[in-house]
């Protein structure tokens, strides 16, 4: 009990700071410089102002100088960061490893507001969400079988990205070419379709470092059946509207995966 209280104390510190990084980063600025101010009155905090979780609930969720209301995505950021160490902290133990993976699913945590937010990955939390997954190892050894993981995904992740971007662009081509005239047969304005973003095939070698091969593929399989009603939902919208982020969808799945691995392998196992 006292391993998992101090699991959830480190947990909320870390989403305390894991606020910075979501609120700085896609804005450029830096996350180590300039005190916590209020994005409103730009009145530098108090430390007590900065207490994770207990700050927004004394202060009614409302700057101290200012009165604006603080998001309520700044305690939901740190109670889900303390509930990630606890997990992990409960499934391994409390030890270094753990302690990794515990930070490679907080990158992950962020990337996924930052994709919902602004919609872009930023490649700092990318190669640290990587890099914190790989280490996450009990081993030498495993730190190797996690990069051969992480590098199969990505490479996985690229080819996919190509073979569906050739398929779209191929597509639409040939949608055009009804279109043609004897004045612009020669011209060809067909723009090249993206399938998916840098960002994705990065989140991917994350999946592959942190679940190996069978339940990466699972956790790619639960991401679309996640994202699927949500698409569905917004099939109807406009062009923009409908560019849903994927990034919050793989991580879910990926936690939710690595949270029960061995029922999930046991069931492949007995099954295929």
């Amino acid at each position: 009990m006292m391993e998992l209280s101090i699991a959830f104390i480190l947990g909320i510190l870390f989403g305390s700071f894991l606020n910075v990084v979501i609120l700085r980063i896609p804005k450029g600025e830096s996350v180590v410089f300039d005190a916590s101010h209020c994005t409103t009155c730009n009145e530098k905090l108090k430390p007590w102002h900065n207490i994770p979780l207990f700050s927004w609930l004394f202060l009614g969720g409302k700057c101290a100088f200012c009165k604006t209301e603080i998001s309520l995505q700044y305690p939901l950021i740190e109670l889900l960061s303390g509930v990630i160490f606890i997990i992990i902290a409960h499934k391994f133990s409390f030890a270094l490893p753990a302690f990794f993976i515990a930070l490679s699913f907080l990158m992950l945590l962020a990337l996924s507001v930052i994709d919902l937010r602004y919609k872009m990955v930023p490649d700092s939390l990318n190669l640290l969400a990587i890099f914190f997954a790989i280490i996450g190892a009990w081993s030498i050894n495993g730190v190797i079988i996690n990069l051969k993981n992480a590098l199969l995904f990505a490479g996985g992740f690229t080819l996919l990205r190509f073979a569906l971007s050739y398929y779209l662009t191929s597509s639409v081509y040939k949608a055009g070419l009804k279109t043609k005239t004897p004045w612009n047969k020669h011209y060809d304005r067909t723009p090249f379709i993206e399938a998916m973003g840098e960002g994705d095939i990065m989140v991917a070698a994350t999946m592959g470092a942190l679940l190996g091969m069978k339940l990466g593929l699972v956790a790619i399989f639960l991401s679309a059946l996640l994202a699927l009603p949500i698409m569905l939902f917004m099939r109807n919208r406009s062009k923009e509207e409908q560019r849903v982020p994927f990034v919050p969808f793989l991580t879910l799945a990926t936690f939710i995966v690595y949270i029960f691995d061995s029922k999930i392998l046991s069931y492949i196992e007995a099954n295929y």
